[in-house]
């Protein structure tokens, strides 16, 4: 009972298959030659159960009665492919093209074994006659110059794919990677014009060619696209991005603060951006401290979701009013994302830790800071002097004459560390080393002057 079911449904795909055929190439399927149709049948199954040295055999005698007759051709390119024969697959299907060069699927089983094979320039030539046939393989063609690096060819293509079916991810990433060569943003920028002129409701045009002419440092056309898209789409939260910087330029606080608070409140612009706004803001206020109230607004948009440089700028603000548990807050924010590579940062915060006395914080943060970076002066020096606080005069004499070695060139520190190692001696009892570098660096500072 099994096996005639089993017969039956082989006898039910022979003929799907034998239909499916039919249904591609009604005039060619149905040979009126009995043998040849025999031949061709027993291929297809044969092809079916997998025996595709059989099958290959049976297409070898179609060709003895047909030798022109395409379809053959392309049977046989498939069971070479299954037999992982991609030499005798691609001639097969290449001759098919020749036959029918207006059979699209001969084509793609070209296609096929060149992507198989990794052969994409000769792949490159097999779609772009395959996309004169069928215009969705424009998408293939673009991977394809992506994996050749031609990528002057794919940003072609995906600009007028995205013009045409519109933008996809894929296509996104690709092109952010060619732009990221800078030779490529010109091709961009006039693309983007022309995107601009012929469908100026469009903001991501607009947004994309402000990005662009940034990233090339040409700010006035960015503020003069900036200014277009205001015009354009007045609603544009986008366009308060380049006004904000239009009007900082211009010094007209009041007009840039209420475009930062816009692009700040923005659910569409990205956070960098809004970091980037941050930080102009704060470089101004540093000159225009009457904006500080607005600045400190501005901040309590991010919370804690401040990168790298903001969170440093707002510890430098906060420090510059002498704010020193608000500096520590932001230097140790910024510490966090970078905690060992940022020198001056760590500085900075050992300042403020000295400043509100928090010494055994400061010997402990200066001391870890010292096998980090052992030819650093600076971190040698917090140690000590926090060390010296603490009545530890030992070990602040250890940290004070190691660093003192590694200070070149900067009378200051010279003269603090002479400071410090006069206290550690004095704390030690050796009056006579005490005065010595007390005496060295009253004269370091005289020689200063």
């Amino acid at each position: 009972m099994k096996k005639t079911v089993s017969f039956f449904l082989f006898l039910v795909l022979l003929c799907n298959s034998a239909m499916l055929l039919a249904q591609a190439e009604p005039e060619s399927i149905v040979p009126d030659d009995d043998k040849f149709q025999d031949y061709f049948y027993e291929s297809i199954k044969q092809k079916g159960i997998e025996n595709y040295d059989k099958a290959i055999i049976e297409l070898e005698n179609c060709l003895k009665l047909k030798p022109n007759d395409a379809i053959v051709y392309s049977e046989m390119g498939k069971n070479y492919f299954a037999l992982k024969k991609y030499e005798q697959s691609y001639s097969s299907f290449e001759k098919a093209s020749e036959i029918d060069p207006k059979n699209k699927w001969y084509w793609v089983g070209m296609y096929e074994v060149n992507y198989k094979t990794k052969n994409y320039s000769q792949a490159i030539i097999t779609v772009s006659k395959l996309v004169e046939l069928d215009p969705k393989y424009k998408e293939d063609l673009m991977e394809l110059y992506m994996n050749t690096q031609q990528f002057d060819k794919a940003l072609v293509l995906i600009n007028e794919l995205n013009e045409n079916v519109g933008k996809s991810e894929r296509r996104d990433l690709y092109k952010a990677q060619i732009l990221s060569q800078g030779k490529f943003q010109n091709t961009e920028i006039d693309n983007l014009l022309e995107q601009i002129n012929k469908n100026p409701k469009e903001e991501s045009n607009y947004i994309a060619l402000i990005n662009l002419y940034s990233d090339k440092n040409e700010i006035q056309k960015a503020i003069e696209i900036t200014k277009k898209l205001e015009t354009a789409i007045p609603t544009s939260e986008w366009a308060q991005v380049g006004l904000f910087k239009f009007y900082l330029d211009k010094n007209d606080g009041p007009k840039a603060i209420n475009s930062m608070n816009i692009v700040l409140a923005s659910k569409k612009i990205d956070s960098k951006i809004k970091h980037r706004v941050l930080n102009e803001f704060l470089i101004y206020v540093s000159k225009n401290p009457k904006y500080s109230p607005d600045l400190e607004k501005a901040m309590s948009y991010f919370d804690k979701d401040l990168d790298v440089n903001s969170a440093k700028g707002f510890g430098k603000y906060y420090q510059n009013k002498k704010q020193w548990d608000k500096a520590i807050y932001y230097y140790e924010l910024a510490l966090k994302s970078n905690p060992a590579e940022d020198i001056e940062t760590n500085l900075l915060l050992l300042q403020s830790y000295v400043e509100t006395k928090q010494f055994e914080l400061t010997t402990k943060k200066a001391t870890a800071l010292v096998e980090t970076f052992p030819t650093q002066p600076q971190f040698y020096y917090f140690s000590g002097l926090a060390n010296n606080q603490l009545k530890q005069f030992k070990k602040a004499k250890e940290m004070l004459d190691m660093g003192l070695d590694y200070v070149v060139d900067d009378a200051v520190l010279e003269v603090n560390f002479n400071i410090q190692l006069g206290e550690a001696y004095n704390g030690l009892g050796d009056f006579k080393k005490k005065e010595m570098y007390f005496s060295k660096a009253n004269q370091l500072l005289k020689d200063k002057k």
